[in-house]
């Protein structure tokens, strides 16, 4: 095997630390009140069915796919896309600058979950009273009241105003604990990892239990689990399932690029892709469990005080969720010190696993290209972290948090870096290379299938995603200017730090790096370039698709005339991104290497492919819009519920199942493990 670098670089001391680190990464604050949430909004049970789908067509293989290029080229993921090409560095970067902007806020969250867990401990030595306690629906504007006006001191609009103290010393100790997490290296982290990973599933079980032994538990989870079978007619639902499976796994942020280059040579990849997927799954839905038989109980209780509170009533997307309605729903359980003690506990342990990966995955680029030492990069990052995050501890700084959150893990952010980084690797990089290195460590082989889901299949989803979003945003009011014509101040600013991102990323890339590495031939050099004639073929009709989806979006023309030429482009740019994907097939070879204009072609193709999507979608969601409403009040699963339960914890137990029976085989297994890293003939599965 011809090494890529020559540097001996540290790795993990155990499989077990790197699958733990990979799961504490994906498992996030996000999978206690993201995917509950979504799944409840949108179809209950029925939601289960485009996400499962997500997470096998788009979730395992891009994380196997990030997974490859890190393990292959051995370095954080700026220096691992630049393997590729010089110009790809910024694709890496882009990721780390993203990462970067979330570590400023993402800390802060945390430390209100330490205010939170000091204010359980001072309870529970106090004779078990919270400082939000209350009964109904004061009890939850009180809840409200204590989060939003005590704590936060929040104040409306896009002024700052003062500084948090009360938040500054918890925000403190959360970079601190990252600090001490990370310090010593991803050894140390392999072996954090045993603790803060466990011991948040341990408390999830104990609120799951906790929650299924209360009176009217069974509400809540009906709200939870009953399907809804019309919403998946919805587009919106499908929209929503196949976004938060990307989000949740925290992939194109270089984390899983990062995490990976410290494997060992001979780790496995595409099992502990499938296992760490599977978990983060089992994970947000075992927590969705827990939360709506929590409230479920919550709702039974007031409804017989008199002063009903609905499950609908507090089930609110994002903080809200854990930081107003489940503390109330806990201060109506006995021992309640006791049990948001266990509560925050656990939102600490699952968040500091994905705060710090984040940071590990900046610290780790930054090194990679400067060569810096450790002991140095890490306190700056630590300190400039913290100051940064002291925008978001001012009176106004929560409003600036979700408006930064939003454009970051949104559709504008996250989802088109997803887009551009299958787009590099499917086309304009040779993915067989990274499919075979991914297959000669594996337990289990990828097909040729990967391939063509990296360069088509995810692309015209994830492009599909954007396209909505951002013609949903421009035809849309109110999203960067009222009716009045006002400037939306908040979203401006959030666009705007998505929109400098990739600035900031080509800068990065611009800036010398160390040379004390030489660079790494890239597979594709001194070969014969093929296909060339065929190849400008699809660009021209590339180029016609993506005139003709601008025609049908921006031009006003006749519905009737409109329909025809979306549905026209659609197949015709299918077309053409399938035929540029025979080109690639047909001239990658050991010799070979297909023209740069088929590439994009299936590009361009894919692209416009995508943005008719979008239009269809968007008129079929428009068309299934509906008066909503209210949902009777259920105390009991329907037998569909509980055949719907069978099946997902088949999934995870069965999945997980066979992914450690597959490693165990090759553990015991006595055949010598390949390392075909050459191009190949283009042959070979």
């Amino acid at each position: 095997m011809t090494e890529l670098l020559e540097e001996q670089r540290e790795s993990w001391g155990t499989r077990g630390g790197f699958i733990l680190a990979a799961v504490g990464s994906a498992v996030g604050l996000g999978n206690l009140w993201g995917f509950p949430y979504k799944l409840y909004s949108y179809g209950g049970g029925a939601f289960l069915i485009p996400y499962i789908l997500a997470l096998f067509v788009v979730g395992i293989p891009i994380m196997v796919l990030e997974f490859s290029i890190g393990h292959y080229t051995q370095r954080a993921a700026p220096d691992a896309f630049k393997r590729g090409h010089k110009r790809f560095e910024m694709v890496g970067w882009w990721g780390i600058v993203l990462a970067f902007v979330i570590v400023t806020y993402y800390p802060v969250i945390l430390a209100y979950c330490f205010s939170f867990l000091w204010y359980s401990i001072v309870g529970i030595f106090s004779g078990g009273e919270l400082p939000w306690a209350g009964e109904g629906i004061e009890g939850v504007e009180k809840a409200k009241m204590f989060f939003n006006e005590t704590y936060l001191g929040r104040i409306e609009g896009v002024s700052l105003g003062a500084i948090r103290w009360n938040i500054v010393v918890p925000l403190v100790v959360t970079w601190v604990v990252m600090y001490l997490c990370i310090f010593k290296g991803v050894r140390l982290v392999g072996k954090i990892v045993w603790l803060t990973v466990p011991l948040p599933w341990l408390m999830l079980l104990i609120l799951t239990v906790r929650g299924l032994t209360l009176e009217g538990s069974m509400q809540g989870l009906a709200y939870y689990l009953d399907p809804v079978w019309s919403e998946l007619a919805k587009p919106i639902t499908w929209r929503y399932a196949f976004g938060q499976v990307f989000f949740s796994l925290s992939l194109a942020y270089g984390i899983m690029i990062t995490y990976s280059s410290f494997l060992h040579s001979k780790s496995d990849i595409n099992n502990n892709a499938g296992i760490i997927s599977i978990a983060d799954f089992g994970t947000s839905f075992v927590a969705g469990l827990a939360v709506f038989a929590t409230l479920g109980g919550m709702a039974f209780v007031t409804q017989q005080g008199g002063h009903a509170v609905p499950v609908e009533k507090v089930a609110d997307a994002g903080p809200s969720l854990a930081f107003v309605a489940f503390p109330y729903a806990l201060a109506q359980l006995p021992h309640s010190a006791w049990f948001s003690f266990v509560f925050f506990f656990a939102l600490i342990t699952l968040g500091v696993d994905s705060a710090f990966s984040m940071t590990e995955s900046i610290l780790a680029s930054i090194i990679d290209k400067t060569a810096w030492r450790r002991s140095i990069v890490l306190p700056v990052l630590s300190i400039v972290g913290f100051l940064f995050g002291l925008i978001y501890v001012t009176r106004g700084g929560f409003n600036w948090l979700e408006t930064v959150d939003g454009f970051v893990n949104g559709n504008w952010g996250i989802t088109f870096l997803g887009l551009v980084e299958c787009i590099v690797l499917g086309w304009l990089w040779r993915i067989g290379i990274l499919r075979r290195h991914a297959n000669s460590r594996s337990d289990w082989k990828l097909g040729r299938w990967w391939d063509y889901l990296i360069r088509m299949v995810i692309p015209v989803v994830l492009g599909t995603l954007f396209f909505w979003q951002l013609i949903d945003d421009i035809t849309g009011e109110g999203f960067l200017r009222t009716k009045q014509g006002q400037w939306i101040v908040s979203n401006c600013v959030g666009l705007a730090i998505v929109a400098m991102v990739p600035v900031v990323a080509v800068v990065l890339s611009l800036l010398k790096g160390r040379d004390d590495i030489s660079d790494a031939q890239r597979p594709e050099q001194n070969l014969v370039v093929a296909g060339a004639a065929q190849g400008r073929m699809a660009l021209i009709a590339g180029f016609i698709v993506a005139g003709l989806v601008v025609v049908g979006v921006a031009v006003p023309i006749g519905n009737d005339v409109r329909q025809a030429i979306i549905w026209f482009s659609l197949l015709a740019g299918i077309g053409v991104m399938i035929f540029s994907n025979s080109i690639l097939d047909k001239h990658h070879t050991a010799t070979t290497q297909a023209a740069w204009s088929a590439r994009w072609a299936g590009i361009i193709a894919a692209m416009g492919a995508s943005a008719a999507i979008a239009m269809v979608l968007i008129d079929l969601a428009d068309g299934a819009k509906v008066a909503e409403s209210a949902a009777p009040i259920r105390d009991k699963l329907s037998g569909v519920s509980y055949a719907i339960l069978g099946v997902v914890f088949l999934i995870i137990i069965g999945g997980l199942g066979w992914s450690f029976c597959r490693a165990l085989a090759a553990a015991s297994s006595d055949t010598t493990i390949q390392h075909p890293d050459e191009i190949g003939d283009g042959t070979n599965p």
